[in-house]
């Protein structure tokens, strides 16, 4: 507790400034992440065919953010950027899904638990990929708590009690003791009972109007969202008893709750892709005693490399208590004060390197874009690849479903092969979308004379961007990425072993057949 006591009066002075009505505790920060839910999809948000009074709650009595992004869609490098604060690109290893983790970066939960925080984790952490210290196994979140169970409402919702197991957690902290939690649902993750939504959520077909651009609107394809909202607001659930848990033991008021998730939904053209629906999140943030004029929504472009500094931050770790250097991110502290952003962005950068498996040599496919205003601008650095993996392989790097298989089926019997492109096809080497018009990013303008000037432009800022921060990619070390290897066996070398014939049982060949799922 040593520390804890030196860092209070550093503490005491950014929290008065937020709020004169303060203890001289640090704040408790609970962070909760969803996997692989997309922004809109809370009811706050203003989606109707899901209901989320947790996040809404959340969002109510703090802040509503619209516009933020993690810099890479899948779930280890999302993760990694939140863990450390850096690009995903800057990040070596990690860059790439199903990485070792490179033991120089170290992780803000590691940084809190050497300034006195009490730190803990309950369902999925920092994954997939393997984090080792001089050759032992290493935490980058804190303590496990996974041990208490529940009866899920479906075969494919996971059975950890995330609610009980928090309460395990602040019964084991000690009174005057700062926590980090790190709340971490396996929903809404593939796979999804068939139908749960209409069966269990109560739902109808009828209350999704029309589906993305980019799908078939069909009744398959509405069951399959109405399935995902289901699993959604199962999560949201224990997010609204947690929060209940907080206010009875009156820690409600000190402590920051984050809402969000890592990456975009589980469907086609969405997770593990680089388009801004892929990227885009939800995310609200609550602190009773810290954020003035609660209720507010925020437009800023944050990135979620701003986690880290931001945690540290509010915690009033500066720069000479912690391991951690180079941020890539920013502390948006001010905005809980109703002050603007030091550093605001005019623009948002996301990409990509290697995903999942599926092609040969274990090659990724390296992407960098641009966000900025109601245009968004690509680099398919490859374009000869496959952006979703080698249809020899069943494009691996998205996950079966049925609306997977139903594009797949129209392509089959030659009903139309647009949804099959939207998702699966070669991607030019430049793409350029008007975001305000083309939502759904469906018509290319990169060869449209009239936006040269536009494309010139925003490639320019991207790649001067990129190269004053060192990106590998853009300064002549791009293949480095596809030379490290897999933390999982199974993974590496997968085109070969596949296409000699040694994987043709596998569980990675089963995944991908949903067809007995679906009409």
């Amino acid at each position: 507790m040593k520390k804890l006591f030196i860092l209070i009066p550093i503490i005491t002075i950014i929290l008065s400034s937020c709020n004169s009505n303060n203890t001289d505790l640090p704040p408790n920060i609970l962070f909760v992440i969803t996997d692989d839910q997309s922004y809109p999809h809370t009811s706050i948000y203003g989606t109707k065919w899901i209901n989320t009074p947790g996040f809404d709650r959340v969002a109510k009595e703090g802040l509503l953010f619209n516009h933020a992004y993690t810099t890479n869609a899948k779930c280890s490098p999302s993760r990694s950027t939140i863990l450390t604060g850096r690009d995903s690109w800057l990040l070596e290893e990690a860059t790439n899904h199903v990485p070792f983790f490179p033991e120089k970066f170290s992780t803000f939960p590691e940084v809190l638990k050497s300034n006195g925080y009490k730190t803990g984790k309950t369902g999925k952490g920092w994954a997939p990929g393997v984090a080792l210290k001089n050759g032992k196994k290493r935490d980058l979140i804190g303590k496990e708590f996974n041990s208490i169970k529940t009866d899920p409402p479906t075969k494919f919702i996971s059975n950890n009690n995330y609610f009980e197991n928090f309460k395990y957690f602040l019964n084991e902290k000690k009174d005057d003791q700062p926590f980090f939690f790190w709340l971490g649902s396996h929903e809404p993750h593939r796979r999804y009972e068939y139908q749960s939504g209409t069966k269990y959520g109560n739902k109808e077909i009828d209350e999704i109007e029309k589906v993305p651009d980019y799908w078939p609107d069909t009744e398959n394809v509405k069951t399959d969202i109405l399935d995902y909202a289901f699993e959604i607001e199962y999560f949201d659930s224990h997010l609204e008893r947690v929060i209940n848990e907080l206010e009875n033991r009156n820690l409600l008021d000190n402590t920051i709750i984050v809402v969000t998730s890592d990456n975009g939904m589980p469907f086609p053209r969405v997770k593990g892709q680089v388009f801004p629906f892929d990227n885009r999140l939800p995310l609200a943030i609550r602190w009773g005693k810290g954020i003035k004029n609660p209720g507010r929504i925020i437009n800023d472009y944050v990135s979620f490399s701003d986690f880290a500094p931001t945690f540290l931050d509010l915690a009033g770790i500066n720069s000479e208590n912690h391991t951690m250097k180079d941020f890539s991110g920013i502390s948006w502290i001010s905005i809980f004060n109703e002050k603007t952003i030091a550093k605001k962005r005019d623009y948002i950068i996301i990409g990509k390197e290697r995903h999942d498996v599926g092609r040969e040599n274990d090659q990724g496919y390296p992407v960098r874009a641009i966000i900025a205003g109601q245009y968004f601008y690509s680099i398919n650095f490859k374009p000869e690849r496959w952006p979703a993996g080698n249809p020899e392989t069943g494009y691996l790097n998205t996950d079966g479903s049925p609306t997977k298989t139903e594009i797949l089926k129209l392509r089959k019997e030659k009903k139309t092969v647009d949804y099959w492109n939207y998702a699966f096809g070669k991607r030019p080497k430049e793409t350029l979308y008007d975001l305000k018009n083309d939502p759904n990013c469906i018509k290319n303008i990169v060869k449209n004379d009239n936006y040269n000037s536009l494309k010139d432009s925003l490639r320019k800022i991207l790649i001067k961007d990129l190269t004053k921060n060192k990106d590998p990619r853009v300064i002549g070390n791009g293949n480095i990425f596809d030379n490290y290897i897999y933390a999982e066996k199974r993974t590496r070398n997968f085109y070969k072993r596949y296409m000699s014939g040694e994987l043709l049982d596998s569980d990675w060949v089963n995944s991908t057949d949903f067809e007995s799922d679906i009409k």
